[in-house]
């Protein structure tokens, strides 16, 4: 259907040389934006425009919409190098019949270990003691210094129980004892019998009961301030919050508000609302450990999320249907 020789494909930006070589094999050129930091939407397009481009890897940070579309006209599919895929307007693509694929599942490990590390990082106040220490503060041993929280036994509540959700409830509970609770669209039946976890139907419950909330949904329409302050008054005063899924998942000012007044504990963050600025006054609040949207930042991770997008491209050019294609 599709020839292969001479397919031009442009990257947004640098991705692992596994996948870059795969395209290469195949006699692709292929080209990658020359800058290091995330491309203006101006210089993406221009970029696009200066050959003929047939398929684009893009990332999590690039929009991808109809002035990219526009600007690529023979681009005939669209590769995120990423598990979401909410930088892309998913309606203009199909409209245009450009095929959109995402990297599902290969960082679901990293991100549910970091997940477990952002917890861990609250419950025993990791990042107070290191900074009380390089502060120069540290003057010995004290009985009351940083006294933290165990996490064993803990009820940890996982909103979203894909690929992360259901490792982050399998290393909490076999890891740590802690009861598990959830709630999802969809029956996990698989971390009920493996971890005794209990499903909820109403999430306004689930965050009454848990010590831990953890959130694994993607952002959609329905997922946008999943967590807002009539949700976060709800939660325990000593219970937590961590977001490894998408920040504006989280009202993030609200979510501020709750934490200077104690209305929760603590809250670990690796994505922000309006990534990469913060919400005013979230740097400077003593119980939040925020993290630069490194979840998945793992070498081998990253290195199957270009391994995907290679292959799903070669798939395309050569008649097959993309394995992980959206749309």
């Amino acid at each position: 259907m599709h020839k292969n020789t001479m397919k031009k494909i442009f990257i947004t930006r640098k991705i692992p040389e596994i996948g870059i070589n795969m395209l290469k094999e195949k006699d692709y050129e292929v080209d990658i934006c020359p800058v290091e930091k995330v491309p203006s939407q101006s210089k993406l397009m221009g970029h696009l425009k200066e050959k003929p481009y047939d398929a684009i890897i893009s990332l999590l940070t690039d929009k991808i919409d109809a002035s990219i579309f526009r600007a690529a006209p023979n681009a005939k599919i669209v590769a995120n190098y990423a598990t979401g895929y909410n930088n892309i307007d998913l309606k203009d693509a199909k409209k245009r019949g450009i095929v959109v694929t995402n990297t599902p599942g290969v960082s679901s490990l990293a991100v549910a270990e970091h997940t477990m590390a952002l917890m861990l990082a609250l419950t025993t106040r990791l990042i107070e003691g290191d900074k009380f220490v390089v502060a120069g503060k540290f003057k010995g041993w004290a009985p009351d210094n940083f006294i933290g929280t165990d996490l064993s036994g803990k009820t940890v509540g996982i909103v979203g129980v894909g690929n992360i959700g259901g490792r982050v409830a399998y290393m909490a509970h076999h890891g740590f004892g802690s009861k598990i609770i959830y709630t999802d669209v969809v029956q996990n039946t698989k971390i009920e019998s493996d971890c005794g976890a209990q499903r909820f139907s109403d999430l306004n419950e689930l965050l009454k009961v848990a010590d831990i909330v953890s959130l694994h949904v993607p952002l959609l329409e329905s997922t946008h301030h999943l967590i807002n302050e009539s949700h976060l008054k709800l939660m325990k005063p000593t219970a937590f919050l961590i977001n490894t899924s998408r920040g504006p998942v989280v009202d993030e000012a609200a979510l501020v508000r709750a934490l200077e007044s104690k209305t929760i504990a603590g809250a670990g963050l690796d994505v922000f609302e309006f990534e990469p600025k913060l919400a005013k006054g979230l740097r400077k609040l003593p119980n939040v450990v925020l993290t630069p949207h490194i979840a998945s930042a793992r070498e081998s991770a990253r290195r199957d999320m270009a391994v995907l997008v290679a292959q799903d491209i070669i798939d395309f050019f050569e008649g097959r249907e993309p394995k992980n294609k959206v749309v």
